[in-house]
C-alpha cells in the first residue's frame, strides 16, 4: 500500500468513526432527552445524563436543532422521526418565538412566553436557517416564506446595528465583527441552496468582508477590524483573536470559493485555517485555545485558555476539507492531530453526546451537555460534515447539495 492509499484508508476509518459517533451517540441523546412533546420545541439545558436543569428555551438553539434534524432527514436518511422532531421545533418557533416586527425572542419559557430579547441579530439568523432547511425537508412552503421574511430584517440589521436596539455612542470606535459576514454567508447558502442563486452578490460581498479580517503581517485573523479592514491594535477588542471562529470562517470561504470557482480565495481560505491552527494549538497540552491576543498580552476573557467543543468541531471540518481540496498529506496529519485529541477528551462514553467545556489540560469543567450556548448543532454538524468530506469526492456545501 502506497502513502496515498494509506491516507485514503485512514480517512475512511475516520469517516466511519464520525458516522458511528453521530448516529450511535450524539443524535440519540438529543432525540431521547430534548423533545418537548407537551409544549413543543426542545429542552436544551440538559445535564450530563440528559435530565433538564432549566426548562427555559434559548431560541437560537431551538433554530439550530430544527436545522440539524431537518438536514439529517434530507442528507443522511429520510427517517420520519427526524422530520417529526424538526416539525416539533419549527412550529414552536413560528407560534411562540417570532414577533410581529420580524424580531425573534432570544429566550422563552417552556410554554413559549417571552423572557429575553437580545440586542443582536443571531436568534433571527438561526430562525432563518431553521425555516429554510425545514421547508426543504418537509415541502411546507410557509416555512420558506418565514425564512425569507425574517432574512430581510437580518440584512437590514447587519447594516445598522441600531435596528437590533444597540446604540452607537460618540466615543465608540467603529469596528466590524467577523461574525456578521460569516453568518450572512451561511444564510445565503441556506436560502438559495448554493452561492450562485438570487443572493449571489450578497455572498460575494460577505466573502470580501471576511477576507478583510485576515492580516498577513500578523498571520492572524482578527475578530474585529475597522470598516476599511485595517487593524485596531490599541484595545483588547481590536486585538482579539478567536481561533475557532477564524477556522470556521476559513471553511466557509473554501466552500464558497469552490462553488464559484475562485482559486485565489480558496488559497486564502487555506491560509486562514493554517494561521489559526498555528496560533491556537496549545503546544503544551494539546487542543485549541479559546481566545488569544494578537500582540501577546493576556487575553481579557477569563475563559481564554479553556478548550471548548465547538472550535474543535470546526477544526475537524476545516482540516478534512483542506485535505480533500489539496490532497496534501500535511493537511491530513493536522486533521488526525485534532481528531485524536478531540475524540480522547470530549465524548462522554457513559451517557452519550459530548462535554462542552474543558480546562487547559483537558479536564471537564462543566458536566452539562446542553445550556444557553451549547445545543444540538456543532457536534452533529461536524460529525456529519467530516464523515461526508472524508468519504466522498468533495466537501459538503453549507447549504443543501
Amino acid at each position: 500500500m502506497n502513502d496515498t492509499q494509506d491516507v485514503d484508508a485512514r480517512a475512511l476509518a475516520w469517516s466511519r468513526r464520525c458516522r458511528e459517533e453521530l448516529l450511535g451517540s450524539v443524535v440519540p441523546f438529543w432525540m431521547r432527552h430534548s423533545l418537548d412533546r407537551e409544549h413543543g420545541g426542545y429542552l436544551n439545558c440538559l445535564g450530563r445524563d440528559g435530565r433538564p436543569f432549566d426548562t427555559k428555551k434559548h431560541v437560537w438553539l431551538q433554530g439550530r436543532q430544527v436545522w440539524m434534524l431537518a438536514k439529517l432527514h434530507t442528507d443522511v436518511e429520510r427517517r420520519p422521526e427526524w422530520l417529526e422532531a424538526a416539525r416539533l421545533g419549527a412550529t414552536f418557533l413560528r407560534d411562540h418565538c417570532r414577533r410581529p416586527d420580524r424580531r425573534v425572542w432570544f429566550c422563552v419559557t417552556r410554554e413559549g412566553r417571552p423572557v429575553q430579547l437580545q440586542r443582536k441579530m443571531f436568534a433571527e439568523c438561526f430562525y432563518v436557517m431553521a425555516m429554510a432547511q425545514y421547508a426543504r425537508a418537509s415541502g411546507e412552503d410557509w416555512a420558506m416564506d418565514e425564512a425569507r421574511d425574517v432574512f430581510s430584517w437580518v440584512r437590514a440589521a447587519a447594516a445598522d446595528a441600531r435596528l437590533a436596539g444597540r446604540p452607537v455612542e460618540s466615543g465608540q470606535e467603529p469596528l466590524d465583527s467577523l461574525a456578521v459576514p460569516m453568518i450572512l454567508l451561511n444564510l445565503v447558502g441556506e436560502l438559495d441552496g448554493d452561492f450562485r442563486g438570487e443572493h449571489a452578490a450578497v455572498a460575494a460581498d460577505c466573502a470580501r468582508r471576511i477576507l478583510a479580517h485576515a492580516h498577513d503581517d500578523l498571520r492572524l485573523v482578527l475578530e474585529n477590524v475597522r470598516p476599511d479592514g485595517s487593524a485596531s491594535l490599541g484595545s483588547p477588542e481590536g486585538r482579539l483573536v478567536n481561533p475557532g471562529h477564524a477556522i470556521e470562517a476559513g471553511w466557509f470561504l473554501l466552500d464558497w470559493a469552490k462553488q464559484v470557482g475562485d482559486t485565489r480565495v480558496a488559497r486564502r481560505a487555506l491560509e486562514i485555517v493554517e494561521w489559526s491552527l498555528d496560533a491556537g494549538w496549545d503546544r503544551e497540552h494539546g487542543g485549541i485555545l479559546y481566545f488569544l491576543d494578537a500582540q501577546g498580552f493576556s487575553p481579557v476573557p477569563l475563559e481564554w485558555p479553556m478548550k471548548l467543543w465547538w472550535p474543535h468541531c470546526e477544526a475537524l471540518v476545516a482540516t478534512a476539507m483542506a485535505w480533500r481540496h489539496t490532497r496534501d498529506p500535511r493537511w491530513f496529519r493536522r486533521f488526525e492531530q485534532i481528531a485524536t485529541w478531540t475524540f480522547e477528551h470530549f465524548p462522554d462514553r457513559e451517557h452519550g453526546e459530548w462535554f462542552g467545556y474543558l480546562d487547559r489540560a483537558g479536564a471537564v469543567t462543566h458536566r452539562f451537555k446542553g445550556g444557553p450556548y451549547k445545543g444540538c448543532f456543532h457536534v452533529p454538524r461536524a460529525l456529519w460534515l467530516t464523515d461526508r468530506v472524508l468519504a466522498q469526492d468533495g466537501p459538503a456545501p453549507i447549504g443543501p447539495a
